[in-house]
């Protein structure tokens, strides 16, 4: 991976997570917002809620799920509009922004990733990494917004393709049990919740 070494500037930012209405754990995640700042600070502001929407209610990532989840592959969520993955919004006042660089690599679990909203169905399994990418890039470039997802196997096969913007710094032990839960065609059985969010 090009170098993305913890730096005081860069923000830290934490979801506590639920499974079934339970508590799971807390993610912490690093942003590289040295490296892609407007892409950081886009989830960063998501996190805190201090985004509002056009009703002037704050929107961002506390209440929402994680929609989707592939075992040896990724965990993705973010979509906090309709909650199955069609749904996109930015900070930048437009539902979607350009991909700012792809001088991060897909190379290690753990890494937060831009995801994109799903404009055809989604095929009735992702279990190959080529079907899984067809379908993770079906909105095409530059259509960035708020889904994210966290890789939970090195994936090269997305490099140049997807926005890589930070990486879990604790609680990777959280994203497994989020990767393990069961599911039906990718969604989780219960529901996965992120209770509570914000930058520490």
């Amino acid at each position: 991976m090009a170098e993305a070494t913890s730096a005081s500037s860069n923000p830290v930012v934490f979801f506590d997570t639920t499974l079934g209405g339970e508590p799971l754990g807390r993610i912490k995640m690093e942003l590289f917002a040295e490296i892609v700042p407007k892409t950081a600070e886009n989830f960063r502001q998501f996190c805190t809620g201090e985004t509002k929407n056009p009703q002037g209610r704050p929107q961002g990532y506390k209440a929402s799920k994680f929609h989707r989840v592939i075992k040896d592959f990724m965990i993705q969520g973010g979509d906090f509009l309709h909650g199955d993955g069609t749904g996109s919004a930015s900070i930048y006042g437009t539902k979607a922004f350009a991909d700012e660089n792809f001088t991060l690599k897909h190379d290690t679990p753990g890494l937060l990733s831009m995801a994109v909203s799903d404009s055809d169905p989604k095929p009735t399994c992702l279990c190959d990494w080529k079907t899984a990418l067809t379908y993770l890039e079906n909105s095409g470039p530059n259509t960035n917004g708020c889904q994210f997802f966290i890789l939970t196997k090195a994936s090269p096969f997305l490099n140049n393709k997807h926005v890589v913007f930070g990486k879990v710094i604790d609680g990777m032990d959280v994203v497994r049990k989020i990767e393990n839960a069961r599911t039906t065609r990718e969604k989780p059985n219960q529901d996965i919740s992120i209770s509570q969010c914000g930058e520490m």
